[in-house]
């Protein structure tokens, strides 16, 4: 799943009016969470995510493992929100990148 930067540029767009749907919280990246995160994902397919965590490093850790444990691509992150993509092909109406 490789985008363009014209593409990630306008999921930046698409995404910056959206609240986010996903809190990580005091007790972190449980199952439930990327349970929800899953829902969450093949849903919207772009999601923002708040990370309420200690520090930089425990949010960029927790960015990370959302990353990694989603297969979603980061888009942007701003403070503790992240923004993640992933495409679903099997959606009714999927979400169309520009072709740029």
């Amino acid at each position: 799943m490789a985008i363009t930067e014209k593409q990630k540029r306008w999921l930046k767009q698409q995404v910056h009016h959206l609240n986010p749907v996903v809190l990580v919280g005091q007790h972190g990246i449980t199952d439930a969470v990327l349970a929800e995160m899953e829902v969450a994902l093949n849903h919207h397919e772009l999601i923002k995510i708040r990370v309420n965590a200690g520090d930089r490093d425990e949010r960029d850790a927790a960015i990370a493992d959302i990353q990694a444990h989603t297969q979603a691509m980061l888009i942007a992150r701003i403070g503790n929100v992240a923004a993640f993509y992933r495409a679903n092909i099997k959606k009714r109406d999927p979400l169309v990148l520009p072709k740029l």
